[in-house]
């Protein structure tokens, strides 16, 4: 029971964490102009091919290591190997601080496009947005446009459609050369 309750306060000043930082406006990465890096976070739990992502390693002539991706899951095992980096619920601490290694190692680094592959309501992968330092931020519509400069209405499934819709807007507003 009392891991319960802890459980929930920690929810609860969560939700009040990411409410605070709501009130003032995401501060973009200093970083210049195009598209060297990119920081994807995709809900596994609704999507499972993570790896198709490192495709735009190649559809925009990136250097090796330029994708970095970390996934949700609402429960994952420790001790089971993942080819994605994984974050849960559980990694959620007091004040909206994340307590995962591989979260923080994602959150640490600075991306030119950060994708929000994620269209559930979910406050863990809210906070990781709103803490990921980005110039640039694509999601979908279903998500609150303040995680996001650009929002695409497709179906989460449906990748390939996400791949030319992002090329194509990324390419109107002059971030790669098409």
């Amino acid at each position: 029971m009392f891991k319960g309750l802890k459980d929930k306060f920690k929810y609860k000043s969560g939700v009040k964490f990411l409410k605070q930082e709501m009130k003032t406006p995401l501060e973009p990465a200093n970083r210049s102009h195009g598209i060297t890096s990119i920081g994807i976070i995709v809900d596994l739990d609704k999507f499972e091919k993570a790896e198709s992502f490192y495709e735009l390693q190649d559809e925009y002539k990136l250097r090796p290591n330029a994708v970095k991706i970390i996934g949700y899951k609402n429960y994952y095992d420790k001790n089971s190997p993942y080819a994605t980096p994984i974050f849960s619920d559980k990694d959620l601490g007091w004040n909206g601080q994340i307590e995962n290694s591989y979260a923080l190692e994602f959150l640490g680094r600075e991306y030119d496009l950060l994708i929000n592959y994620y269209k559930e309501d979910n406050l863990l992968m809210k906070i990781m947005s709103i803490k990921a330092k980005a110039r640039f931020r694509v999601g979908f519509a279903e998500l609150d446009s303040f995680f996001n400069d650009l929002i695409l209405d497709i179906p989460l499934n449906d990748f390939k459609t996400f791949k030319q819709e992002l090329k194509k807007y990324l390419g109107v507003l002059d971030e790669i050369t098409r």
